[in-house]
């Protein structure tokens, strides 16, 4: 690859390519859909949550950023900040969920709510309207926070000063506080009440940390193409990868932490309104996926990860980064899929065609804003250290 070539024609293929598949698998998916309604919008759910879980967590590694400061942020920045961008598509990709609900969620259906008494409890805060309500403050919230950041990014590329760095410091702490409350909400909405007689204390921040893991597996594996181009092959060296690979490696343990922590907790406890959740998730085939996530989101990660010299081997720290990247999708399918399974694993159609289609339009969207600003933060006041220390 010659590392002299700008990354920009590489972006345009890129997103030309990606919309190319975006729109053809969208409408097989579409054709599909017409053969099973509730399917499409269940399969379209799943798809949802993953591609608004990266948008989210780009945010949220963007704010972390900006709060902690460090060399391993400066030269991602661009890429998490064109994450935060994708918001005004899956505000718009949200839609098609509004008419499916009552497909998707047994609470959005009056007859059954009225056949079951804690439905009924619970219907003062699950209801369609206010439901929907709350997605609008979410979106207006990540909007917000989304604008300012991008807004004095590009401030910053003008003329970086102290006063703007103290908005960024500030912005950070309070924007994920915001974060973190919106994504927990969201979280508990869109997929854990599809299940309202269940509840977990740790599940929002269970997808919260696969949130983040997705975004830094995804960033990653978008650096590595990169960084054989100009302007980040000036800059980004072995040294950032090693700092990235730590992080995902952090990430990687945190998400193996909660989620067996709230394994231990519910099946300790053993108690009649929380242990169907994991007995459906522990049968009828289902027993595998988790057998497998266990083996392929963390056993081999945390092996691999643990090797410092892995870690500063930008192609396969890439090839792992898209495995972990991969069993994000497995570890979501796990955790909604069931709720309309009862009977035993089932993979539809569907729920491949449509997780490729929307990928496709969001990383054509990605890709675009992506080529919208220059991808090095120039006047970042960590760059200086990366240009510094980067050939270490």
């Amino acid at each position: 690859m010659n590392e002299t070539e700008s990354a920009m024609p590489m972006l345009e293929r890129l997103q030309k390519r990606s919309f190319l598949v975006g729109v053809i698998v969208s409408a097989a998916a579409l054709i599909a859909a017409f053969m099973s309604p509730a399917q499409f919008f269940r399969s379209y759910l799943f798809a949802y949550v993953f591609w608004v879980g990266l948008a989210l967590g780009s945010l949220a590694i963007t704010l972390l950023h900006h709060l902690s400061g460090g060399r391993w942020g400066a030269v991602i920045r661009r890429v998490l900040e064109s994450g935060t961008r994708t918001f005004p598509l899956l505000a718009l990709l949200f839609l098609p969920l509004i008419f499916g609900m009552r497909d998707i969620y047994i609470w959005a259906d009056q007859q059954k709510i009225a056949t079951d008494a804690i439905l009924k409890h619970k219907s003062l805060y699950l209801n369609i309207p206010f439901f929907l309500a709350r997605t609008v403050v979410y979106f207006a919230v990540w909007f917000f926070l989304a604008y300012l950041l991008n807004k004095w990014s590009r401030q910053e590329d003008e003329a970086s000063t102290p006063e703007l760095q103290s908005k960024f410091t500030f912005l950070g702490g309070i924007g994920l506080l915001l974060y973190g409350l919106t994504a927990t909400f969201a979280a508990v909405d869109w997929m854990m009440s599809l299940e309202p007689h269940w509840f977990s204390t740790i599940y929002g921040l269970l997808v919260i940390v696969g949130q983040v893991l997705s975004a830094f597996a995804f960033v990653i594996a978008i650096a590595s193409i990169l960084m054989q181009y100009k302007p980040l092959s000036d800059v980004m060296t072995t040294v950032q990868f090693h700092d990235l690979g730590k992080l995902m490696f952090a990430f990687v343990m945190i998400w193996a932490y909660l989620a067996f922590s709230q394994f231990l907790i519910i099946w300790s406890g053993n108690l009649p309104e929380e242990i169907p959740w994991y007995l459906h998730r522990l049968h009828s085939g289902w027993q595998f996926v988790a057998l497998f996530l266990v083996l392929f989101h963390f056993a081999l990660p945390f092996l691999l990860l643990l090797s410092r010299e892995t870690k500063k081997r930008p192609r396969i720290l890439a090839m792992i980064a898209l495995g972990v990247f991969i069993m994000r999708f497995v570890d979501l399918y796990w955790m909604v899929g069931p709720e309309f399974h009862h009977h035993g694993l089932a993979v539809s159609i569907l729920d491949f065609l449509l997780p490729v289609g929307m990928g496709g339009l969001w990383l054509a969207f990605f890709f675009r804003q992506l080529k919208a600003m220059p991808l090095i933060p120039v006047n970042d006041p960590n760059l200086q250290e990366v240009l510094e220390h980067g050939r270490t």
